[in-house]
């Protein structure tokens, strides 16, 4: 299918290449951008698939954010190539880069996407968590990675800094 490693500096400009071949333009503007805006990744849970030919066939990264002062992971953007889309690229991603967030004791992750599709993995609407706008809540997922790892926590996802 595809070889997965963790995402290399040296991966940088294909990976971008990928995202902005698979999302409209402007994907930079969306409110999770402003909350990545200056932030490193968690590079652990950043990941590269590269096909037969080194070529780089899906990606997905993860981003420290707060809710209301509280660490979160924001997951995503994921994106695959178009033509290794329907192949499940993108689902292995999102269950290598769930598991390594647990493993490495990581309690809780969140993105914004469609519930229908995420769902499968685990993620469900997060009631009184608060993207910037303009996000519709109806895609504030979650996911607990720990048992009550969501528990109590509610308000506005801020950038993570120091």
């Amino acid at each position: 299918m595809a070889e997965i490693a963790r995402e290399a500096p040296g991966d940088f400009h294909e990976v971008e290449a990928l995202y902005d071949l698979c999302f409209a333009p402007g994907r930079e503007a969306l409110s999770s951008y402003r909350l990545r805006d200056g932030v490193p990744p968690e590079a652990a849970l950043c990941l590269v698939a590269r096909g037969r030919a080194g070529e780089v066939a899906g990606a997905i990264r993860t981003w420290p954010v707060r809710v209301d002062e509280v660490p979160a992971l924001l997951l995503g953007p994921v994106a695959v190539h178009p033509t290794r889309q329907g192949e499940g690229l993108g689902a292995l991603l999102i269950h290598k880069v769930v598991a390594r967030a647990r493993d490495l004791g990581h309690p809780r992750m969140m993105l914004v996407g469609d519930a229908p599709y995420y769902a499968r993995f685990g993620f469900a609407r997060l009631e009184g968590v608060v993207m910037p706008p303009p996000t519709n809540p109806e895609r504030v997922l979650g996911l607990e990675l720990v048992e009550g790892g969501w528990d109590g926590i509610a308000g506005e996802v801020t950038r993570a800094v120091d």
